[in-house]
């Protein structure tokens, strides 16, 4: 650490003790002699101002103790990115005394005796085998000098950048534009500049697949700045930078398959129609981003939305969400399987967590997952009997009725429960003995009793019902007819199924 300041000092990192800080400001502070250090302190409490001292501001904080003055020998100003990727995989050279024939080489702690070789082309060969690098808290904030990484490292494909002193994203693209082949870059944790105007689109980041910028304080409009040099980005890590609005991806991040916008006050639900339309996304996570509520206006009651047309899996857990009908809204989504949804006020309505389990399993009708526990057939099944049991009332209350021609359920109950109608099983029904009457498609309850189903016959084909004969066949029973022969079981005693076909005969 020397007693004079870069050139360039202004807005770099820098590093003090274990501290990091923000330089802004560099030069004099009368009446002391001498180059001081402007710095904003990363944690408010070390610092003592907001950049005033005897009544002159020399710089602005955002807290107001959040800043000091720090002589330039006491800042860490950091390293380039091959000298910490050297001193974090000791790659340091040391002869062996005692036998003069052998070399050493020392790899973190472990040490590796070669004998008989040149231990700095050793050197250079291990560096060369370097595919995936960690230089995490090495304080790296400059790339070094131009093409030293290419010639040294040419196998890298993963970097860890995270928690070090990259102060832009200049830094970041001048060292990734020496490795050929970046797949996978996690550069969280560092507090940079990003580009605030379009930048010409450049072939650095043309094999990107995974990126990670958490704390970075990067904002979404920065992202979609920087997003034309990602066009192979498949995931993108986003948490804790204060994202608070959305705007449209233009194409941009169309090969975007998960998105983490976690821990981002985002606040309104209908932000995220904004990134609706990314036509690959199959995982989004937004964990404690204060989301009350979830809406997809284009569809109705029982239809599909056309937003989030890849999404399989969702995270909303540790959000404000208390209402059902997000829940009810999650069903519109045409590929989602999995949820994660815990640490919601919805999760206090119910006193019993199996109960919640269950409902939320009938409100949603392709969820395979739902917070990290996998839905099994005999669980969706049971789920949804209990479902109709318990709204069966409710149902008829509200207009609905056993006979199709009479069942008009409110829409009031609709809103509420919209799946209630599509928990009905869809039979065909067929009369082998009579070729001339068409088979007819039935939705009918699992609980309602065969007896019941003799009367919505006799009401179809004019044939009294204690002349009636019923049985079904299924596809899981291929040749087999099973024969409905006591009029006080429901359907569901026979494990009658979604599709399956009742043969009628008299």
């Amino acid at each position: 650490m020397a007693a004079w300041a870069p050139a360039d000092a202004l807005g770099r990192r820098v590093l003090c003790g274990t501290e990091r800080a923000t330089v802004r400001y560099v030069g004099s502070v009368p009446p002391t002699a001498g180059i001081w250090l402007g710095v904003e302190w990363d944690d408010p409490q070390r610092g003592k101002h907001d950049g005033t001292y005897e009544g002159t501001q020399y710089f602005k904080c955002r807290h107001p103790r959040g800043g000091s003055f720090i002589r330039p020998n006491k800042a860490n100003f950091g390293v380039d990115f091959l000298t910490a990727i050297k001193d974090r995989y000791g790659l340091n050279v040391e002869q062996d005394v005692q036998h003069g024939t052998e070399d050493t080489l020392v790899f973190g702690k472990k040490t590796v005796e070669f004998v008989g070789m040149d231990s700095i082309a050793e050197q250079q060969s291990q560096l060369n085998q370097l595919v995936d690098i960690s230089v995490r808290e090495c304080a790296v904030s400059h790339a070094g000098q131009k093409e030293e990484i290419s010639r040294t490292c040419a196998n890298i494909r993963h970097i860890n950048l995270s928690k070090n002193l990259i102060s832009s994203w200049e830094t970041v693209t001048a060292i990734a534009s020496q490795v050929q082949n970046l797949e996978t870059l996690n550069i969280s944790e560092n507090k940079m500049k990003f580009p605030s105007t379009s930048t010409s689109v450049s072939s650095v980041f043309s094999k990107l697949r995974i990126l990670a910028l958490n704390q970075t304080e990067i904002t979404w409009t920065e992202v979609l700045l920087c997003a034309p040099g990602w066009p192979a980005l498949e995931e993108l890590y986003l948490t804790s930078n204060n994202i608070t609005v959305l705007e449209r991806p233009d194409n941009v991040l169309q090969t975007l398959k998960l998105l983490d916008l976690s821990d981002n006050q985002l606040l309104d639900g209908n932000q995220l129609h904004l990134i609706a339309h990314l036509p690959r996304l199959e995982q989004l996570i937004l964990r404690n981003t204060g989301i009350s509520s979830i809406h997809f206006p284009d569809a109705g009651f029982g239809c599909k939305t056309k937003m989030f047309p890849s999404l399989k899996g969702l995270a909303i857990n540790d959000n404000k969400i208390s209402q059902w009908s997000s829940i009810n809204e999650l069903d519109k989504l045409p590929s989602l399987r999995s949820l994660q949804c815990h640490n919601n006020p919805l999760m206090d309505t119910e006193k019993n967590p199996e109960t919640l389990r269950q409902l939320i399993i009938a409100k949603i009708s392709q969820l395979e997952i739902l917070n990290k526990s996998e839905i099994l057939p005999a669980e969706r099944k049971g789920a949804e009997l209990d479902y109709r049991k318990i709204f069966g009332n409710d149902w008829l209350a509200a207009g609905g009725n056993w006979n199709p021609e009479k069942n008009k359920p409110s829409e009031e109950f609709l809103a509420a429960h919209p799946r209630y109608p599509s928990l009905c099983l869809t039979l065909t029904i067929k009369c082998p003995e009579k070729p001339e009457q068409k088979p007819v498609e039935k939705k009918l309850p699992e609980s309602m009793t065969i007896q019941r189903v003799k009367g919505l016959l006799y009401r179809l084909l004019k044939i009294p019902g204690s002349e009636l004969k019923l049985s079904y066949e299924s596809s899981k029973l291929e040749g087999k007819e099973v024969e409905l022969d006591n009029d006080l079981k429901p359907l569901q005693f026979y494990s009658i199924e979604n599709g399956d076909c009742v043969l009628v005969r008299w």
